[in-house]
C-alpha cells in the first residue's frame, strides 16, 4: 500500500488499527510535570545537574571516590523522588518507606495519566490493562540485604515492596484495573517495548484501555558517576547524540505513562486524542553484532520498516524521527546507518534525541522520547537536540538532517504530520512505533442549560486549596475548554475524595472569580445548591446526563503532596524510628498483654495505643502482614493465633485481648503452619 492510498487526511476513515494517545504523565530531570517538560524542550534547556562536592558528600558520596580524577559529579536527577502520598494509595507508613520510589512515583504518574485522560483513576474503564517496567534500583538492592527490615516486615513483604517485577501489579491492585498486568524487561527500549505491548493486546482485544510506560530512579541522592576510557558515559557531563565530538551518554531519571485506547473507542467516547500511534514493531539483533551489549544495524533498519509497514505508510513519509541517541560514538554510528537506510526514499527528515536534555533514562528511556514527541506534534514544532556543535558527517549523505534549534513543524495538504520513534536496549529489543497527529475534531455545540455544578475534591484542605487555584488558572487561558466540558470531566474523571468543595458558574469568568476565592479561603457561593451540599457531605451523587455531545477535556491533575519517606541506600543504615518497646505501650495489665501491644503496635506502625482504637483493616493491615504478625507472635510469644481473628470487626485492642487469652487458655491453631508453609513454598518458586 503507498502512502497515496491511505487516506490518512480524514479523520473519518482512520484504520483500524489505530490507537490513540488520550492521556500521558511524565516527571523528567528539571520538570515535575509535562508542561515543564515542553517548555524546558521548547527552549533548548540542558537539565543535566551538575553537584558540588559538598551536596554529593551530603548525600553520603565517598569522599575518596570524589578525588578520582574520572569521577564526573554529574547526572540527570528527578527532584522529590522520595516523596510519596502514600495515604491515597492506601499504604502505612512502614510500608511506604520500604516501598521502592520507582514504585511510589509510579503509582502517582498512572493515576496522573488517568486523570489527564478524563478517567478516575479509581474507577478507570473496565478491562484496563497495565504494561510497564523499570530499572535496577539502589534501594532493592539495600533492602534485599537489610537483615532487620526482614525482621521488621517479613521478607517476602520486602521483596513485594521493592522488586521491579511487581511495578504492573501495584498499580492494578491500588487502582482497580482488572486488565492484563504485566512487568516489562527489554533494558533501555523497555517502555517504548510495553507500548508496542499494549497496543497489541488493544487490538487483540485482550483489553479495551491500557496503561503504557516506564520509570527508572536508580538512586535518589545526589550522585555521579565514574568516566572510563571505552565505557559509554561522557567524561564531561553532557550527551551529545549525533555530534561528530560525542563521547558517551550520561545516567538520568525519568518516569513516564500513557494511556492508550484504540482510536474508534476514542473518539466515539469523546476521550481527549493526543496522537495517533499508526503502527509499532519489535525485533532482536540476535548474533548480528560484534558483541552482547553492542548494537546492531540490520534489525534496527527491520524494526523501523516493519513498524511504517504495520502502520501501512512509505517511511518516506516520515517527517521527524525521534531516536535512541545515546551520544555514544559506536551506538550514534549504527543508529544512524540503520535508520538512514530505513528512511531512504525521503529527504530533509528531522532527527533528535532528548538524552541531550535529561540523560539516558534507562528503562523510562522510550516513554521521555515518545511523549516528547506527542508534544512536539501537539505543538507543532521540532524541539532542538542540545549541545551539538558539529553535526556527524555521516550525516550529509543521509535523508535525516539533525534539529539543532525550535522550528515550526510544517503542515502538507496530502498527509498529516508523522514520525517515528526508535529505542534500542542492550541485549538487542529494537523497538520503533509510527506516530500521527491527533485528528482535527469540531468542538461540540455549548448548549448546556447554565448555571453549572463544578465539583471539586482532594485529601486535605491545602490541596483542594490548591485544586481550585490550579484550575481557575487553566480555565483563564486564551484555550480554555467550554464550562460545560469542564463540569463533565470534575464530575465522571476524578476521584471522589474526602475533602469537597463546589462551586456554581454560569460561564467561564464567574467560575474563575469563584475558584480563585475557594483558594483563598472565601466564600465560593450565597446560595447553596442541593446536588453541592450532598457532594460535600460526602454522599454518592448522581449527576444530570449532559446534553449533547459529552467530551472529556485535559484540565489539572491532582496536586500530590506526600512527605518523604526516604529511600534505602547501600552501605549506610537505614533511618528508622525509634522500635516500640513494651515500656511505650502502657497502659497494660500485664508483661505478655505488653508484649503483644507491642508487636501489634510495631506490625502496623501505630503512634502507640491511641492507634489501637482502629480495626485491623483501618490500621492499614493486610494479609502479608498478618501472616508475618502471626509468625512474630508464635516465635516470640509462643501463640498460635488464628488468622481469622485478623479478618473480625473488632478494634486492635479487642484482638490483642483474644491474643492475650489464647496464650492464657493454651489455645492453638495448627492452620497457621499450613498457611506459613504456603507462603514460603510461593516465596521459592
Amino acid at each position: 500500500m503507498t502512502t497515496e492510498d491511505t487516506p490518512l487526511h480524514d479523520p473519518t476513515r482512520e484504520p483500524d488499527s489505530a490507537v490513540a494517545v488520550v492521556g500521558m504523565s511524565g516527571r523528567f530531570p528539571g520538570a515535575g510535570d509535562l508542561e515543564t517538560y515542553w517548555a524546558n524542550l521548547r527552549a533548548g534547556v540542558c537539565s543535566l545537574s551538575t553537584f558540588t562536592e559538598q551536596e554529593l558528600l551530603a548525600d553520603g558520596a565517598d569522599a575518596a571516590e570524589l578525588r578520582n580524577p574520572s569521577y564526573v559529579p554529574a547526572r540527570g536527577r528527578l527532584a522529590d523522588a522520595d516523596r510519596f502520598e502514600a495515604e491515597l494509595f492506601g499504604f502505612g507508613r512502614a510500608e511506604a518507606a520500604a516501598l521502592d520510589p520507582q514504585h511510589r512515583v509510579l503509582l502517582e504518574t498512572a493515576w496522573s495519566a488517568l486523570e489527564d485522560a478524563g478517567y478516575a483513576p479509581l474507577n478507570a474503564p473496565a478491562r484496563t490493562g497495565v504494561y510497564v517496567g523499570g530499572s535496577p534500583t539502589e534501594h532493592a538492592l539495600a533492602a534485599g540485604t537489610d537483615p532487620e527490615l526482614a525482621a521488621s516486615i517479613g521478607a517476602l513483604q520486602v521483596r513485594i515492596l521493592t522488586d521491579r517485577e511487581f511495578l504492573a501489579p501495584w498499580i492494578s491492585y491500588r487502582l482497580g484495573l482488572d486488565g492484563p498486568s504485566m512487568t516489562v524487561q527489554t533494558a533501555c527500549s523497555t517502555s517504548l517495548t510495553a507500548v508496542h505491548l499494549a497496543v497489541q493486546a488493544l487490538l487483540l482485544g485482550e483489553c479495551d484501555t491500557a496503561l503504557a510506560g516506564g520509570v527508572a530512579i536508580s538512586g535518589v541522592r545526589k550522585q555521579g558517576y565514574v568516566h572510563y576510557q571505552g565505557g559509554i558515559f561522557s567524561p564531561d557531563g553532557r550527551c551529545r547524540p549525533f555530534d561528530e565530538k560525542a563521547a558517551g551518554t550520561v545516567p538520568g531519571s525519568g518516569v513516564g505513562v500513557l494511556v492508550l485506547r484504540r482510536l474508534e473507542d476514542a473518539l466515539a467516547d469523546g476521550d481527549p486524542v493526543r496522537a495517533v500511534i499508526r503502527g509499532t514493531a519489535v525485533t532482536n539483533d540476535g548474533a548480528g553484532k560484534v558483541g552482547f551489549t553492542a548494537p546492531g544495524v540490520d534489525q534496527q533498519t527491520a524494526a523501523i520498516t516493519e513498524a511504517w509497514a504495520a502502520a501501512g505508510l512509505d517511511p518516506a513519509a516520515a517527517q521527524y524521527v525521534e531516536a535512541h541517541g545515546t551520544g555514544t560514538e559506536l551506538g550514534d554510528r549504527i543508529e544512524l546507518e540503520a535508520a538512514s537506510a530505513a528512511f531512504a526514499g525521503g529527504s530533509g527528515i528531522g532527527l533528535g534525541s532528548v538524552k541531550s536534555n535529561i540523560g539516558h533514562a534507562d528503562a523510562a528511556a522510550g516513554a521521555a522520547a515518545l511523549i516528547k514527541t506527542v508534544l512536539m506534534l501537539e505543538h507543532t514544532t521540532l524541539v532542538p537536540t542540545v549541545d551539538v556543535t558539529s553535526p556527524a558527517p555521516a550525516l550529509r549523505d543521509s535523508p535525516l538532517r539533525l534539529v539543532t534549534q525550535a522550528q515550526e513543524w510544517p503542515d502538507r495538504p496530502e498527509l498529516p504530520r508523522l514520525a517515528g520513534v526508535t529505542s534500542v536496549g542492550i541485549g538487542g529489543t529494537n523497538v520503533h512505533v509510527v506516530l500521527q497527529e491527533a485528528p482535527s475534531r469540531p468542538a461540540p455545540a455549548d448548549d448546556v442549560v447554565r448555571p453549572l455544578l463544578l465539583p471539586l475534591s482532594a485529601r486535605t484542605e491545602p490541596q483542594l486549596a490548591v485544586v481550585a487555584e490550579w484550575l481557575a488558572s487553566a480555565l483563564r487561558a486564551p484555550d480554555a475548554p467550554s464550562l460545560s466540558a469542564v463540569a463533565h470531566t470534575l464530575r465522571t474523571g476524578r476521584a471522589a475524595l474526602d475533602v469537597r468543595a463546589y462551586v456554581v458558574a454560569s460561564d467561564v469568568e464567574e467560575a474563575v472569580e469563584k475558584l480563585t476565592a475557594l483558594a483563598q479561603g472565601r466564600v465560593a457561593h450565597s446560595a447553596p445548591d442541593p446536588l453541592g451540599e450532598a457532594w460535600v457531605r460526602g454522599e454518592e451523587v448522581t449527576w444530570p446526563a449532559p446534553r449533547g455531545e459529552a467530551r472529556q477535556v485535559r484540565l489539572p491533575t491532582y496536586p500530590f503532596a506526600g512527605e518523604s519517606h526516604g529511600a534505602l541506600t547501600l552501605g549506610r543504615p537505614a533511618a528508622r524510628d525509634t522500635p516500640v518497646t513494651a515500656e511505650d505501650t502502657e497502659p497494660a495489665d500485664d508483661a505478655l498483654e505488653a508484649t503483644v501491644t507491642a508487636l501489634v503496635i510495631e506490625a502496623l506502625d501505630l503512634k502507640g495505643v491511641a492507634g489501637l482504637t482502629q480495626t485491623y483493616f483501618e490500621a492499614g493491615g493486610d494479609s502479608l502482614t498478618a501472616v508475618h504478625l502471626a509468625g512474630r507472635l508464635r516465635d516470640e510469644v509462643d501463640i498460635d493465633v488464628p488468622i481469622q481473628l485478623f479478618l473480625e470487626p473488632i478494634t486492635l485492642r479487642e484482638m490483642t485481648d483474644r491474643i492475650c487469652e489464647l496464650k492464657r487458655e493454651g489455645a492453638a491453631d495448627g492452620a497457621l503452619d499450613a498457611l506459613l508453609a504456603e507462603f514460603e513454598a510461593e516465596a521459592g518458586a
